[in-house]
Parts: C-alpha cells; structure tokens; sequence
C-alpha cells in the first residue's frame, strides 16, 4: 500500500515539472548568455555615474581651455627667425653679396664700402688705411680713395664722384659702386623690372692713364683750365673743361682741343702764344684728367658758352644755364 502511494507522488511531482517547462520554453542556454550580457544594477549605476565631459579635464577646470604644462614638462621651443646675412638685390657673379657691404644710397647712387668691394673683385687685394685715405693694391691695380674727395684714382685714372667719398657713421670708407666696378674693369648692370644691381668679375684693372689720356688733349685742356679758372674749385674748373670737351663734340666746332682754342675770337691766349708758355697747377690737371674721363658737373651739363663778365655775345644771345664761382655758363 505504502510502496503505490510513493508511486503516485512520483507521478504527481514529475507532471507538475513537465507543467512548468511547458510554461518558461527558453532554453537553459538562453538564459546563461543574457545573464552575463545584461549589466548589473550596480554598473548601471555606475555607468550613469560617470562624466559627459572631455576626459581630458581635470576637476575645478573649465572644459576646452588649453593646461598648462607642469613644471619640467618638455614644451616646443618658438620659432626664430635667422637675421639675413646677404643682399639679394646686389649681385656678384650671380650670388647675394654680404650686408657687411654696408650699401646705402646717396642721392640716387649706390654706395659701398671701399674695402669691402675690393676684397670681393679680388681677394688677394692689399688695403691700408690711415683714418682717411684709403689704398687698395693688387697685382694689377693700384687705387686710393679720401674721405671727402671728390674723385677716385685708379692706376692714375681720375674718377669724377659728385657726392665725395664717404665716411659714414659705420666708419667703413665708402664710394659709389660705379667707380669701383670701374676701377677693378667689372661689369656693373641694373635690371629695372627686377630691380637688381649685379656685378660681374672683369680682367681686375682699369686701363692705366698713361694709355689712356691724349697726351696733347691733357696738355692743351690743363692749361685752358688754368688760364680761365685756375682761381675757381675743383668743379669750377671742371666746368670750363666740360665746356671745351662739348664744343669737340659738337658739329658746329672743330673735332680737337686745340683746334676749338684757336677758333677766331674764341681764346685770345691761344693766339698770342700766352697758353702754350703757361704751367698748369695740379688742380688743373686733375680737373683735366676727370673730364677727360667722362666727369661732368651736372649744373652745367651741355654748356658751349662760358664768361665772367656780364656784357659778352653769350649773354646776350644765349640761354644761362649756372652760375659756379666766377663763370656763368651758357648753352
């Protein structure tokens, strides 16, 4: 009796199992895999917990602003930029030339340091300088310049500088560049659209003024200049030779220094012989020499007429151009 009622418990307990699993069919397997997917309640507190902000931002700092860096944090070091050392607007032999040519302008012209150019056209160049004159030597050139001067001399060549060597403020003697690319037989072109001035290396020397001065045109010229304006400053006397050099190249006066002094009414020293017994000063010469290499006073640029008096045919009948000294000039 005892061993048919466990029997029907039996079948009692096991049809309420089969009544159970037929309500919760999800398999076994199911039930694992969402357990270990579904957050817990505590990281889901966790997770709404945590900060919408940059992570990045430390508590008590406002969010985008830039930290700065603790000290001993390596930090980039700012950029500087190099000082230029060279001058791209000055040329030589196709390269920048060194600021410390000092180059600055006067009036138009491009000046540079005496020394320092010298030593570009040739390296080997020899300078002394005593605090005022300066002497450039090479193999081929001799050349001095004064502070103050008003001309360059070059293996005897005499170079007309209107504004003088200069002594500026950076106390490097300086002249105009013309005259030394001269001096050295350089090349010395500007290029107007670009701007640049570009110097290109020659045979090192200018012609010497042995070779290069007529002989009887300096003779001739320096006496002229002396006779007429011995008296007057260099420029002054300058401007009495330009006008016996314009009246040569015009066509309406002969082709030679001597044949314009001795035109009829022109330069009665000539005439009476007084001119060829006369000595030349120094100064004479120089002026001589400079506009015979090419010097000309720009005052008194195109001038056919000179006088010191103020009843003469010029007067009357030409245009004044300038007054220098005790000449007037005409053209």
């Amino acid at each position: 009796m005892k061993r048919k009622l466990f029997s029907v418990v039996l079948s009692v307990f096991a049809l309420l199992l089969l009544m159970g699993a037929a309500a919760n069919p999800q398999p076994v397997s199911a039930l694992v895999a969402e357990e270990e997917s579904a957050p817990s309640q505590e990281a889901a507190l966790e997770t709404e917990a945590q900060p919408t902000e940059d992570p990045t931002v430390q508590p008590g700092e406002p969010a985008g602003e830039e930290v700065p860096a603790e000290d001993g944090a390596p930090t980039e070091d700012p950029v500087v930029e190099e000082e230029p050392t060279t001058d791209s607007r000055l040329l030589f032999d196709g390269l920048p030339t060194p600021l410390t040519l000092g180059k600055y302008y006067q009036k138009g012209v491009t000046y540079v340091s005496v020394a320092g150019m010298a030593q570009l056209l040739d390296p080997d160049a020899q300078i002394e300088w005593d605090g005022e004159t300066m002497t450039v030597s090479t193999q081929t050139l001799s050349l001095t310049a004064k502070a103050g001067q008003l001309y360059v001399v070059a293996n005897g060549r005499y170079l007309y500088v209107p504004e003088m060597v200069q002594l500026p403020e950076n106390g490097q003697l300086s002249a105009p560049l013309w005259a030394l690319t001269k001096a050295f037989n350089a090349t010395l072109l500007y290029d107007i659209q670009t701007g640049i001035t570009t110097v290109t290396r020659g045979t090192g020397a200018i012609v010497s003024g042995e070779d290069f001065y007529n002989t009887e045109d300096l003779y001739w010229l320096s006496r002229i200049i002396y006779r007429e304006s011995g008296n007057q400053s260099l420029e002054g006397q300058m401007a009495v030779g330009n006008v016996v050099l314009n009246r040569v190249a015009s066509s309406i006066f002969p082709d030679t220094v001597e044949s314009v002094l001795a035109q009829k009414n022109q330069f009665s020293c000539y005439k009476s012989g007084a001119l060829a017994k006369t000595t030349p000063s120094q100064s004479s010469i120089i002026a001589a020499k400079l506009v015979m290499d090419g010097g000309v006073v720009e005052e008194t640029s195109g001038a056919l007429f000179f006088d010191s008096g103020t009843n003469s045919w010029a007067a009357r009948n030409k245009k004044h151009i300038a007054t220098i000294g005790d000449h007037k000039f005409y053209g």
